[in-house]
């Protein structure tokens, strides 16, 4: 009777290794849900867009923004680079390796609120408001919520961090970690495509 409950208890535990964590598992759906709003975003984004037929509108040489995409490009080179540094936590502690994901995680939050920062500068430099017609309307929104969703991510990235510090994680207990990284290549992913978008296309 007690060889049949530990092995079928060998087999539960087994067996639960094998499926997602409900952390993971939450994020997954959560990020489906973000990937209908933001596609919503773009969505409308392109219809303006078609709808204008001269984009960006005239009357305000500050919506050519093609000349304008250095700083921002070297904010989205960052940015990739903390997608990196974020993947690296993961493997950090995917093989127990700590102290090597507290500096990962470090890297990556530091990275993440250069990036801020930077837009928050960019937005000073701009010679258009959100108020300045369609073009400034959109341009607002679409940066605007996706730096919303990166301030998020860092706060996120924090809690995992300060976590870190306390020795909550291990090679067996990281989902939050594996969570929280799944969401910053999301916010990532969103960026670049946005970058193009605005200052390239």
């Amino acid at each position: 009777m007690s060889e049949g409950v530990v092995t079928a208890s060998a087999h539960g535990a087994a067996h639960g290794k094998k499926g997602l964590g409900n952390p993971v598992l939450g994020m997954l759906l959560f990020i489906v849900s973000e990937i209908m709003f933001f596609a919503g975003l773009f969505a409308a984004y392109f219809n303006l867009r078609t709808a204008t037929g001269i984009w960006p509108p005239g009357g305000n040489p500050a919506f050519e923004l093609h000349s304008e995409a250095l700083f921002p490009g070297i904010m989205t080179a960052l940015l990739v680079l903390s997608s990196v540094t974020c993947q690296f936590a993961v493997w950090r502690i995917r093989r127990g390796d700590r102290q090597g994901m507290n500096r990962a995680l470090t890297m990556t939050v530091l990275l993440g609120v250069i990036f801020l920062l930077g837009q928050a500068y960019d937005y000073t430099q701009l010679g258009f408001g959100i108020s300045d017609g369609v073009f400034g309307s959109t341009f607002y929104v679409l940066t605007g919520f996706h730096g919303a969703h990166v301030l998020g991510g860092v706060l996120m990235l924090a809690v995992c961090l300060y976590r870190g510090g306390l020795g909550q994680f291990s090679a067996e207990h990281h989902d939050m970690v594996e969570a929280t990284s799944i969401y910053w290549h999301f916010v990532d992913v969103v960026w670049i495509l946005l970058f193009a978008l605005i200052y390239i296309v």
